[in-house]
């Protein structure tokens, strides 16, 4: 009796957690829920279409579904970011020394009518590059004072032979300065331009002594020499390539503009007598030709930042040289 009893329970027991059995019947309306325990009808609506299977995404079917949307995206066409590049400087593609040419042109003053200074503009994106209009009107006024001795009129130009001598004093030793430098400096980039043929110091010393022996007093150098050549100095201790725009300038600059000095004090003042200062051996455009040359090599080396540094010294150089020009019609 008792293990009859102890089996009943245990089947009680294991009716109890199995799962509910469903009856439907032949209405397909009403079903019939059983319970080991208890049972239930319920009434439920029935529709014209099989039964909606709700179950759980396994995760590698939804990766593999991302994936393939993905692969879809990466055919269709994307549109690219437009670059926006830097407008270059007139003169840039061929070198450094095209570009200060450039600054010469825009800052030239022929009879106060100014050239517009577009002809030297500034990247569109990057305003750091962009000279101030200070600067251009300092800029303007640098190359006004070494046009035509700093009066602005070619026809009222007159020298003196004591300004003459003190322009060649302060000329000498300029030129002295720049070719000292580059001679004795242990910066690599100054041996470029050692024995360049240009050089004008032994020239002006035979010039001066010329002067001395038919009595006339030479000078000590003037101020603007005196300043012009503690600012070289300074300069080519601190960046070789500010200093090479002023040595290139300095020697443009006396080739361009020197044989109208020449002509003018040789006519007025020393009876036709031509000067060492204005003699060259050899064809001095080849000369120069080759100093360009390597100035434009060195440049090609130098960033943006110190190229239009470059630039503000070419300014800088035809004011230095302006005021020394000035010295002939004092």
């Amino acid at each position: 009796m008792m293990r009859l009893s102890c089996f009943c329970q245990h089947l009680s027991m294991d009716s109890a957690f199995k799962s509910p059995l469903f009856h439907p019947t032949t209405s397909f309306s009403r079903s019939q829920v059983s319970f080991p325990f208890f049972s239930f009808q319920t009434q439920y609506l029935t529709l014209n279409k099989p039964p909606t299977i709700l179950r759980c995404s396994n995760s590698s079917t939804i990766s593999s579904t991302t994936n393939g949307n993905n692969n879809n995206m990466a055919g269709l066409p994307v549109k690219k970011k437009r670059k926006r590049y830097r407008k270059q400087y007139p003169g840039e593609n061929e070198g450094i020394t095209e570009e200060m040419r450039f600054v010469a042109m825009r800052l030239r003053n022929i009879k106060g009518k100014k050239v517009s200074s577009d002809t030297v503009s500034d990247s569109e994106t990057d305003t750091e590059n962009t000279p101030s209009d200070q600067e251009k009107e300092e800029d303007s006024e640098n190359l006004k004072s070494g046009e035509n001795g700093g009066d602005g009129e070619a026809e009222t130009w007159s020298p003196t032979m004591e300004g003459f001598l003190k322009y060649l004093v302060d000329s000498k030793f300029v030129f002295n300065t720049i070719e000292r430098i580059v001679d004795e400096s242990d910066d690599v980039a100054y041996a470029y331009f050692r024995k360049t043929g240009l050089e004008r110091s032994a020239g002006l010393s035979k010039d001066l002594e010329w002067f001395s022996q038919r009595g006339l007093v030479v000078p000590e150098p003037s101020n603007p020499g005196v300043s012009y050549v503690n600012y070289l100095e300074e300069l080519a201790e601190k960046s070789a390539p500010l200093f090479l725009s002023h040595f290139y300038n300095i020697y443009f600059s006396h080739i361009a503009g020197g044989q109208v000095i020449a002509r003018k004090v040789s006519d007025q003042l020393l009876e036709g007598t031509e000067l060492e200062f204005y003699k060259w051996e050899g064809d001095v455009q080849e000369s120069l030709k080759d100093v360009r040359k390597n100035l434009n090599m060195l440049g090609e080396h130098w960033s943006r930042d110190d190229r239009n540094k470059c630039l503000k010294e070419a300014a800088k150089s035809f004011k230095f040289l302006g005021q020394i020009v000035r010295l002939i019609i004092l």
